[in-house]
């Protein structure tokens, strides 16, 4: 196995003149050897060693190569990125964002296309190819503008670097975005509030906490990110009515604060998941999981014997690779909320998952022309948890206007909060009978 090399410059003496010189490894995986300025342990080589050091902690490449590298390619600028994209979007907590996930999925395109290509060669025509490969992906036209500008990202971090000329990213910029109509990329429907007649059939079927999680939203308007983060040590109890202030919210890094406003109801809602840690997330799938035991081992009905208990341990991983997590995550969430909208609406007639049929045998029976009324039907059927927050911001806008729904949904500007708030088509239609 070979020694990992170091990426921090090492400052040696070259012996054959007698002067200094320093060697490092880049980001890219470079080896470089450069001698310095003056004598080995002189102040003249001690001061040129400084300077490169402070430049790599700044720009990890540009050092290595000089301003505009001829021999950088797209896969080296990529892993660069990758590297400064890894440190820079955290949480203040220190975990990862989504951000790095998008990115890679970019990186992971760009290089799959374009990899062996110099940097600086990367112009107008291959990004409209990298579009076109997004396309190809089947995603929506606002994804695919939102890839393409995370694209022009990654080289504009490139200019900040000296890693490319400035006219390269110039270039990118000169690339449209996708326009409403006139593109073939598809398009979304917008988000619409979800019916409480929907949400109230799905909740039979959700466990006490995502149960409470979807009962907190409704009557907050929180987003789900909020809902799930939600502990006792970040609620003010001083007022009758509580206020949340998140640690951690969608415009966090923007220096912004998030004021969550807990009347009566959600009050009660929340009661039932306190704990004697105030630092326990309320919605745990962890503390689900244990009641879901208690419950379970409190409904059998045969005793559990010596040798019973011995099997089951037997097959009880010491340490299993998935435990459940202390908060919910947006996939969780997300997942509970599905699985209980195809319980809650199962498809119809030949459509419909027979009795002790596995799902591999039931998608295997059903044609494709069938599987396409099944998406059809889940389309219809299943709702995001997001959308609570858009029925909430259309009930008070409704009844208390639009200026307390802004401030309810945490918006700077009301023109945000159209978009979550939908109009009341009722009003409009009785003013418009009436001075018609």
């Amino acid at each position: 196995m070979s020694r990992q090399k170091s990426t921090v410059p090492t400052y040696r003496l070259h012996r054959a003149s007698g002067r200094a010189r320093v060697a490092w490894t880049d980001a890219a995986g470079t080896r470089h050897d450069r001698t310095l300025p003056g004598l080995f342990n002189s102040v003249e080589s001690k001061a040129a060693y400084r300077k490169i050091i402070l430049e790599l902690e700044a720009a990890p490449l540009t050092t290595a190569n000089g301003p505009n590298p001829t021999g950088l390619t797209l896969a080296m600028l990529l892993l660069a990125f990758d590297d400064h994209a890894e440190r820079e979007y955290r949480t203040p907590d220190g975990t990862r964002s989504d951000e790095v996930r998008h990115f890679r999925t970019v990186c992971r395109t760009v290089r799959e296309m374009y990899g062996h290509t110099l940097a600086t060669e990367f112009g107008p025509l291959a990004l409209k190819a990298v579009r076109q490969q997004f396309i190809a992906r089947g995603w929506c036209r606002k994804t695919v503008n939102r890839q393409v500008d995370r694209v022009r990202q990654i080289f504009k971090w490139a200019v900040a670097e000296q890693l490319v000329p400035p006219a390269v990213h110039q270039a990118l910029v000169a690339v449209t975005g996708l326009r409403q109509g006139r593109s073939p990329a598809r398009e979304t429907e917008p988000v619409r509030p979800v019916a409480d007649e929907v949400v109230d059939a799905t909740l039979p079927h959700l466990n006490r906490h995502v149960r409470g999680l979807v009962e907190f939203q409704r009557l907050t308007g929180c987003r789900p990110g909020e809902a799930m983060s939600i502990r006792r040590a970040n609620i003010d109890f001083s007022g009758p009515t509580w206020v949340y202030r998140p640690s951690r919210h969608k415009n966090s890094h923007r220096g912004k604060d998030r004021t969550i406003y807990i009347g009566p109801e959600a009050q009660a809602v929340l009661n039932e998941f306190f704990t004697a840690n105030i630092d326990d997330y309320l919605f745990s799938p962890m503390r689900a999981a244990e009641e879901f035991r208690t419950e379970r081992a409190a409904q059998r009905k045969t005793p559990r014997y010596p040798s019973c208990v011995k099997r089951d341990g037997s097959k009880r991983k010491a340490n299993p690779k998935r435990r459940p997590a202390a908060r919910y995550t947006r996939m969780s969430y997300l997942t509970a909320v599905t699985r209980a909208c195809d319980r809650a609406f199962p498809p119809q007639g030949e459509l419909t998952q027979r009795k002790k049929e596995s799902v591999a045998k039931w998608k295997a029976r059903l044609t494709p022309e069938q599987q396409d009324e099944v998406k059809a039907w889940r389309r219809e059927h299943h709702w995001h948890p997001y959308r609570l927050r858009h029925t909430f911001g259309t009930e008070v806008r409704k009844e208390h206007g639009l200026e307390a729904a802004q401030v309810l949904l945490g918006h700077s500007r009301a023109d945000v909060t159209q978009v979550y708030a939908a109009r009341n088509e009722e009003l409009a239609a009785t003013v418009a009978a009436k001075i018609g």
